[in-house]
């Protein structure tokens, strides 16, 4: 059953600032669901953060709004004033669609390994594989299909939905949310060339993750060859993640989408990556860089700020005679160069 909220006990809960615009009395506005600007309809309430959706705000048919103060006069909608709507939406959200709520069971199913201590505050749903020696914290929730190997801590209230696989000696902090299908801790890609053949390496690092960090679906974090892998406090990773053995990923940065990161780079806190980006090996990215979608970053990084590197799309024909261009870059700069040296000859002869 939906549950009805006021804007007033909204802003009880959440802060912010109730206008009731043209609307009587708030007391009995009620909003039920969240919705886009433009999808809204009668009991919904959207958000808007940006004056480039102005025209989408006056036509919207939402009950309210959520928007900053200087935009006020932009709708005579019933609204919730605050700084920040994006961040309002998104706790709003979270209050209007509670996470699932835990029962404290073990199933029957569930195979439990040697000297592995369970709390008694503890989820560990149907088909889940704990090994020996793990240490699981209090309302910790394992879902359908995991499997954890021996040896692995998670801290307390962390959420593994079904299908994840933690490999062995792993290190998963509180109030984490791994998603379904991510891999944590899997061997890293390391061989060694010997006579045309390649030569396995034992990767003997482990994955240390640190609190509230979240791991997007079939995401995977490799094992460290010989130092760990390291992803800090507040990461945020989105699903189709590649991060490859020894990175170090600061904290509270945040990672889109079929990124790939090789291995022993080093990314600095509140770092930004947009997806489909690639981050080559034994690179350093300094705090405070954020990173277009889709460029690829060859270099080390150190300075804060936004980099990108990339091409705009074109026609197939267009883009081939622009990488020709590119190509022979470095022969038109030689020529400009003889031609402005030639002309400084001419100058200076004429002069003379």
């Amino acid at each position: 059953m939906a549950q009805h909220f006021t804007l007033q006990e909204i802003v009880a809960s959440l802060g912010g600032q109730v206008d009731i615009g043209t609307h009587t009395d708030a007391a009995t506005l009620k909003v039920s669901r969240l919705a886009s600007l433009a999808q809204a309809q009668s009991g919904a309430i959207a958000f808007f953060n940006d004056t480039k959706y102005t025209q989408s705000l006056q036509a919207t048919q939402a009950a309210a709004v959520i928007l900053r103060p200087e935009h006020r006069h932009l709708t005579m909608l019933p609204c919730i004033l605050t700084d920040n709507p994006y961040a309002y939406f998104a706790k709003l959200s979270a209050l209007m669609n509670p996470p699932r709520q835990y029962v404290n069971h073990v199933h029957a199913s569930a195979a439990i390994g040697f000297d592995t201590h369970l709390p008694s505050e503890l989820t560990v749903d149907a088909m889940a594989s704990i090994g020996d020696r793990v240490k699981l914290g209090r309302d910790v929730r394992i879902g359908a299909g995991c499997v954890i190997e021996d040896d692995v801590t998670i801290g307390a209230h962390t959420v593994l939905e079904p299908r994840v696989v933690v490999k062995h000696g792993t290190v998963i902090g509180s109030h984490c949310h791994l998603f379904s299908g991510c891999v944590i801790g899997n061997d890293g890609f390391g061989y060694a060339e010997e006579q045309g053949q390649w030569v396995k390496i034992p990767q003997i690092g482990r994955v240390v993750i640190g609190d509230h960090v979240d791991i997007g679906a079939n995401t995977t974090v490799d094992r460290g060859a010989l130092d760990d892998t390291v992803i800090e406090d507040g990461v945020k990773l989105d699903n189709l993640i590649q991060v490859a053995h020894n990175v170090r990923i600061g904290a509270h940065t945040v990672i889109a989408g079929c990124v790939g990161i090789a291995g022993s780079a080093v990314i600095g806190a509140y770092c930004k990556i947009g997806g489909a980006a690639m981050i080559l090996g034994h690179l350093h990215i300094v705090d405070g860089v954020t990173i277009s979608p889709g460029s690829m970053i060859m270099r080390s990084i150190q300075q804060a700020g936004t980099y990108t590197a990339l091409m705009p799309f074109q026609k197939h024909e267009d883009w081939l005679r622009t990488a020709a261009n590119i190509r022979h870059l470095e022969q038109h700069n030689l020529k400009l160069k003889q031609l402005e040296q030639a002309i400084s000859n001419i100058q200076k002869h004429s002069e003379d």
